[in-house]
């Protein structure tokens, strides 16, 4: 006999998880004021655009980094076909943003984050293990750069 997690208790626990992560902290994992939208409210397109650490990718970088994670993993979720990917990309190409770009970066974020969402409502059934680890991944890779984001921002204030 094996037991079985019910799907709308795993979209529950995901959807919880997701929106402490971006938007509303509950306090399962992180402390208030610290969801990811919250922490992007806080940084001014010019700290975004300083490089994290002086030798690594700047904040903004970060930014459209969740965002493409989030883009590729719900096309390739969608389309069944998970097609190869320049993921150095945005860390080589992405740097110093005027206000206006990066407005547009946290906004293509949310966007992203919406179409994330939907994808979890339009899965009735986790048929696989891998599609599991693909959505329980999407909070683990998030909380990751979140926490770089956060860090890098203490560090930025910090020094001035």
């Amino acid at each position: 006999m094996t037991d079985q997690i019910q799907a709308e208790h795993f979209t529950q626990a995901l959807y919880e998880l997701l929106d402490e992560t971006f938007d509303n902290v509950q306090g399962i994992f992180l402390d208030k004021g610290t969801s990811l939208f919250e922490t992007l409210a806080t940084i001014s397109a010019a700290e975004a655009s300083i490089p994290v650490g002086g030798q690594c990718a700047t904040l903004a970088a970060q930014v459209k980094h969740i965002a493409f994670y989030l883009d590729v993993l719900e096309k390739g979720v969608r389309t069944g076909q998970f097609e190869r990917q320049d993921w150095g990309k945005i860390w080589r190409e992405t740097a110093v943003v005027t206000p206006g770009e990066w407005e547009a970066a946290k906004l293509d974020l949310r966007e992203s984050y919406n179409r994330t969402k939907q994808l979890i409502a339009d899965t009735a059934v986790w048929p696989s293990q891998q599609q599991i680890g693909g959505a329980i991944a999407t909070i683990v890779h998030t909380a990751y750069h979140l926490g770089e984001i956060r860090q890098a921002l203490c560090t930025l204030k910090n020094n001035t």
